[in-house]
C-alpha cells in the first residue's frame, strides 16, 4: 500500500490554495477604515526590464563589500546617462536592476570612479598601522588607488516582466509574474527610501531622526519608521502602510554603549571578550578625522601597549631615508599627533583593518554610528519597553501612516511615474461585520454571556471541577507567606467548586546553601526532599519560583516532573496576590488536571453540523525557532488536537525536535517500518479513537500557524500528504476530509472605527475589498484591543473538502477563540494554535537548559533530519501524556 502511495505522489496533480468560494453575510454590518492606500495604474501595457549586474574591481576581483552597490551604480547613472538613454532604473542594492522600457543594448560596460571610499579597501603597514598615521596617504596614491577607486560594472539582460501581469492577478488569473512584478514595485519603494537615507530592513523604512529614536536600556534604541508594500486585492492594487519599529545601537562614544551594554560603572568593569563579539561588523566614526570604518575587532592589549612599526623619514628633503620605529599606539597619538587620551590607555584598541593588515584607533576616539540594526536577542526588560513605546492608540496610527505617506513623497518618484503608477492619500473604506458572541456553559448547568470579549468566574463555578487530593507546595527562595497562599487557594477553589484537600504539612522551602547551584541541582535537591518525606509520589506540585520569567529553574523542574516523575506541576511567582491573580492559577490548574473550566453551549448542540453530527478532529500545528543568532538550537514542532468529540474545547500535545530554523514539520509521518509509525500525527490520531468512545475521525480540520504566503503550497502538498500518509498507515480503507487554514499575524493591515477612536469590536470580520482577488482568506478580530491597535489575524483557508460556507468557516474561526482555558477573554487566534504555540514554548525549556552530552547519553539523544544530528526531546512521562500541560 505504502509502495504505490508514493508512486502515486509523483504523478498526481499538486493542490493549489482554492478559490473563494463565496462571503459571509452573517453578524451586523459596520463601515472600517483600512491602512491600504488605492493604488493607480495606467501603464498597464508596458514591461518591466529585468537586467542583471557584476561589480567588479579594475583586477576583475568581485566586490563583496555590502552596502557600496548602490553608490556605484549612482555614479553609472550620473556618468553615463546618454549611454543608459536617460533611463531611470531600480537597482535592488546587490544583483537585479529594472527599468520600464529597455535600455540601448543587451549588455554595457562601465568603468566608474568613486572619489571618498570607506576604510575597508584601505592601505595599511604590515606591522598594524593607525588611522592617518604619516606616509599612509602617499603610500594609498602610488600603490593602491586604481584597486580602491575604480569598478568596472556590467549590466546583461535577464528577462522581461510584462506589467499586464498585475492587471491579470486582480482579475484573479493566476499568473506567475505577478510576483516578479510586484517585487519590482517594492524594489522601487526601496530605492526610494535609500536614497533619501533610510535604514531598510525589507520593506520598512527607518529615517535617522532622533524623534524616532527610543532608548529601551542596555545601549539599545528602538527607531520607529514604516512599513510600505503593494498587495493585490479584491479592490485593485493597493500600498499597505503600516508604523513599524525596529532596534538600533545607540549612536555615540563606543564606550558609553558598553557600559549601557553591559551595565558596567566605568571600563575596568568591562567584560571585553563579550564586548569584542557585540561591537564585531558595527560601523564607527574616527576623530578627529570623521572617516567611517567597519569595526573587526579589539586588541589583545591595552592601547599603552599594543605596538605597531611606524615607518618615519629621517633627514631632510626628498632624499631622506625611511626608518621604522617601534611605537604603542597611545605614544603615537599622544607625542606625534598631540591627540591627548584620558582614559583609553588601560583599554583595548578597536581594530578596523584587515586579518594581515591591523588597524588601531584608540576606544575614545570611535563613535558608533546612526541606525545600525541591533539584532541580538533583547531581554526581558528590553522587550517590554519596546511594546509599550511602540504602542499607538488607533487614531495617533492613522496620524502617523497619513504623515509618512506625506514625507515619503511618492508622487516625486520618476520610476512609479513613469510606471503610471499614482498613490491615493486616502484610507480604504471597507465593510466589516461584527459577529454575534458566542454563549459559553459553566458550572451549575448555568449560561455565561460574554461582554466585549470578556467574561468572569465571579459567583459562578467551573463546568468540570477536578480535586485536588493529594499535593504539595516547594518554594525556592521566593518571599511570601507559602501558608496564607495555600489556605487562600484552598478558598478561591472551594468558590469555583473545585475540592482542594490541605496540602502536605511540611511546605518545602530551599535550603540556603544550595541557592548558588546550577540550577538542575537544585531542582534535584528539592525532588529529593518531596521524595524522602512524601509516603507516596503526589498528584500535583505547586512551585513558587523565586523571579517571573525566564527563571532558570523552570526548564529542569518541568522536564524531570512533566518527563520523568509524571507529576502535574503548576509554577507560579508572584508577586500581588488577589482573587484574580488566584482565580488565573486556578483556570491553568484545572486544566492541567484535566477539569474543564467553560466551554462553548454549541459544542452540546448541532449548530455546527459539519463538526457536531460528523466525528471531526480539530489540529493545531506551530513551529517555534530558537532566538536570533542561535543556529545550533533545534526547532520544536508542537502538534495538539482536539479529544473526546462531540467537544472542541479540550486538547492534548505532541511535539518533536527538527533542524534548527527548518519551518515545515518533518515529524507528522515518521515511518519506522512496515507496521510502525512514530509521526505525531499518528500519536494524536490513536488518542481521538480512544477519548472519543472508538470512532475514527471523518472530518480533519487543521489550523497551521507561522507560514508565509510563498509556502503555502508546501502546507498542502508536503505537510498534508504526510498527514494523509499516517491516515492511510493507520488504515488503507479510511478516507477522512481535510480543511487546511492558515493562520497569520505577522501583516500590516490594520482597522479603524470610522466614527469612534477605539479598536474594532471584537468578533469583526472582513472578507472583502481588501482581501485577495481569488483566493479564500478573511481577517478576523477576536478579541477587545484594550492598548495599542488591534493586529487583527489573517486566515487563509487553502484546501477544504469537508465544504464549509464563508459563514460557518468563520463562525467556527470566531467560536474557536473563546476555548482557551487559560484566560477569560476572547483570543487573537484560534485555541489550537496558540496551545501549539505554548506547547512548544515549553518544551523547548527542556532543552533550553541542557548539556548536549547529558541529554544525548540520557535520553536516546541525537536524531539524523536530513544529514544533520538534532537533539531529541524526552518523551512526556504517560501520566501527563494526555494532559493539557501546557496550559
Amino acid at each position: 500500500m505504502a509502495s504505490s502511495k508514493g508512486e502515486a505522489t509523483t504523478t498526481k496533480p499538486s493542490r493549489v490554495p482554492m478559490a473563494r468560494p463565496g462571503f459571509g453575510s452573517k453578524g451586523q454590518k459596520i463601515r472600517l477604515l483600512t491602512n491600504h492606500f488605492k493604488v493607480g495604474m495606467t501603464n498597464s501595457d508596458g514591461y518591466f526590464f529585468h537586467y542583471s549586474v557584476a561589480l567588479n574591481y579594475e583586477d576583475g576581483n568581485p566586490v563583496e563589500a555590502k552596502g557600496i552597490g548602490r553608490k556605484i551604480l549612482d555614479k553609472v547613472q550620473q556618468t553615463y546617462a546618454l549611454e543608459l538613454a536617460g533611463k531611470d532604473f531600480a537597482y535592488d542594492g546587490e544583483k537585479s536592476l529594472f527599468t520600464i522600457g529597455a535600455l540601448p543594448h543587451n549588455k554595457l560596460e562601465f568603468t566608474v570612479v568613486l572619489e571618498d571610499l570607506s576604510s575597508s579597501s584601505r592601505s595599511t603597514t604590515l606591522g598594524g598601522s593607525l588611522e592617518g598615521s604619516p606616509g599612509e596617504a602617499d603610500k594609498k596614491r602610488s600603490k593602491r588607488q586604481p584597486r580602491s577607486k575604480a569598478y568596472k560594472v556590467v549590466i546583461k539582460y535577464a528577462a522581461k516582466i510584462p506589467m499586464q501581469a498585475i492587471t491579470n492577478a486582480l482579475r484573479g488569473q493566476d499568473c506567475e509574474q505577478y510576483q516578479e512584478a510586484v517585487r519590482v514595485l517594492d524594489i522601487v519603494l526601496r530605492q526610494h527610501a535609500a536614497k533619501r537615507g533610510c535604514l531598510i530592513v525589507r520593506q520598512s523604512f527607518f529615517h535617522d531622526e532622533p524623534r524616532n529614536f527610543t532608548d529601551l536600556g542596555g545601549g539599545v534604541s528602538g527607531c520607529k519608521g514604516f512599513h510600505s508594500s503593494f498587495r493585490a486585492t479584491q479592490g485593485g492594487l493597493s500600498l499597505n502602510m503600516d508604523a513599524s519599529t525596529t532596534m538600533i545601537v545607540k549612536p555615540g562614544p563606543v564606550v558609553d554603549f558598553l557600559l549601557a551594554n553591559q551595565n558596567a560603572r566605568d571600563p575596568y568593569q568591562i567584560d571585553w571578550s563579550k564586548a569584542k563579539k557585540m561591537l564585531k561588523s558595527l560601523r564607527i566614526k574616527a576623530s578627529p578625522s570623521n572617516r567611517e570604518y567597519k569595526i573587526t575587532g579589539l586588541t589583545e592589549k591595552p592601547c599603552k601597549e599594543q605596538t605597531f612599526t611606524l615607518k618615519q623619514k629621517s633627514g631632510n628633503g626628498m632624499a631622506g631615508e625611511e626608518k621604522e620605529v617601534e611605537l604603542t599606539v597611545y605614544e603615537y597619538f599622544t607625542y606625534h599627533r598631540h591627540i591627548p587620551l584620558n582614559y583609553s590607555g588601560d583599554f583595548p584598541c578597536i581594530n578596523v583593518g584587515k586579518p594581515k593588515h591591523p588597524t588601531f584607533i584608540p576606544l575614545e576616539l570611535c563613535h558608533l554610528v546612526s541606525l545600525q540594526r541591533y539584532t541580538k536577542a533583547l531581554s526581558n526588560l528590553q522587550r517590554a519597553s519596546l511594546v509599550e513605546k511602540s504602542r499607538q492608540k488607533p487614531q495617533e496610527r492613522m496620524r502617523t501612516l497619513s504623515d509618512a505617506l506625506k514625507t515619503s513623497n511618492y508622487k516625486a518618484d520618476p520610476l512609479l511615474g513613469s510606471a503610471g503608477i499614482s498613490i491615493s492619500d486616502q484610507f480604504t473604506q471597507v465593510e466589516g461585520r461584527i459577529l454575534p458572541t458566542p454563549k459559553l456553559k459553566v458550572g451549575r448547568d448555568q449560561d455565561l454571556f460574554p461582554r466585549n470579549g470578556r467574561w468572569n468566574f465571579n459567583q459562578k463555578q467551573l463546568v468540570e471541577p477536578s480535586k485536588l487530593e493529594r499535593w504539595a507546595v516547594v518554594n525556592f527562595s521566593a518571599r511570601c507567606d507559602v501558608r496564607k497562599l495555600c489556605m487562600d487557594l484552598q478558598r478561591c477553589g472551594q468558590q469555583k467548586g473545585i475540592s482542594i484537600n490541605k496540602p502536605f504539612d511540611h511546605i518545602f522551602e530551599e535550603n540556603p546553601q544550595f541557592r548558588r547551584n546550577p540550577a538542575p541541582v537544585r531542582v534535584e535537591k528539592m525532588l529529593e526532599a518531596v521524595k524522602s518525606k512524601l509516603p507516596s509520589p503526589p498528584q500535583f506540585l505547586l512551585c513558587i519560583l523565586p523571579e517571573r520569567k525566564n527563571s532558570d529553574l523552570y526548564g529542569p523542574w518541568k522536564r524531570r516532573n512533566l518527563s520523568d516523575l509524571g507529576i502535574v506541576t503548576q509554577c507560579i511567582a508572584p508577586t500581588k496576590i488577589n482573587d484574580q491573580y488566584l482565580t488565573n492559577v486556578l483556570l491553568k490548574i484545572n486544566a492541567k488536571l484535566g477539569g474543564m473550566n467553560s466551554f462553548l453551549a454549541m459544542e452540546l448542540s448541532p449548530v455546527l453540523p459539519q463538526i457536531s453530527k460528523v466525528p471531526t478532529i480539530i489540529i493545531g500545528m506551530d513551529v517555534s525557532h530558537g532566538s536570533p543568532g542561535r543556529a545550533d538550537v533545534p526547532s520544536i514542532a508542537a502538534v495538539v488536537s482536539s479529544r473526546q468529540w462531540p467537544l472542541i474545547s479540550r486538547y492534548r500535545a505532541a511535539v518533536r525536535t527538527q533542524s534548527p530554523k527548518l519551518e515545515m514539520i518533518d515529524s507528522l509521518y515518521k515511518k519506522v517500518s512496515d507496521t510502525q509509525d512514530d509521526g505525531l500525527i499518528r500519536e494524536l490520531l490513536v488518542d481521538f479513537y480512544s477519548s472519543s468512545n472508538k470512532v475514527k475521525p471523518e472530518h480533519i480540520i487543521i489550523f497551521r500557524d507561522g507560514v508565509s504566503e510563498s509556502q503555502f503550497n508546501q502546507v498542502i502538498n508536503i505537510e498534508l500528504d504526510q498527514i494523509i500518509e499516517a491516515c492511510n498507515h493507520l488504515d488503507e480503507n479510511w478516507f477522512p476530509k481535510f480543511t487546511v487554514v492558515v493562520a497569520q499575524k505577522n501583516h500590516h493591515t490594520k482597522f479603524f472605527q470610522t466614527n469612534s477612536p477605539d479598536n474594532v469590536l471584537p468578533g469583526t470580520v472582513i472578507d472583502n475589498a481588501i482581501c485577495h482577488p481569488k483566493n479564500n482568506d478573511f481577517y478576523m478580530c477576536a478579541h477587545a484591543g484594550p492598548i495599542g491597535t488591534t493586529r487583527p489575524t489573517h486566515y487563509h483557508v487553502l484546501h477544504d473538502e469537508i465544504g464549509f460556507s464563508a459563514d460557518d468557516m468563520q463562525e467556527l474561526v470566531h467560536s474557536l477563540s473563546y476555548v482557551y482555558q487559560r484566560s477569560t477573554t476572547a483570543i487573537s487566534v484560534v485555541a489550537p494554535i496558540c496551545y501549539a504555540h505554548l506547547a512548544a514554548a515549553q518544551m523547548s525549556q527542556f532543552i533550553k537548559f541542557d548539556e548536549l552530552s547529558e541529554t544525548s547519553s540520557s535520553h536516546g539523544g541525537l536524531t539524523a533530519v536530513g544529514g544533520a544530528p538534532v537533539l531529541a526531546l524526552p518523551r512526556l512521562h504517560r501520566n501527563v501524556r494526555s494532559s493539557m500541560f501546557f496550559c
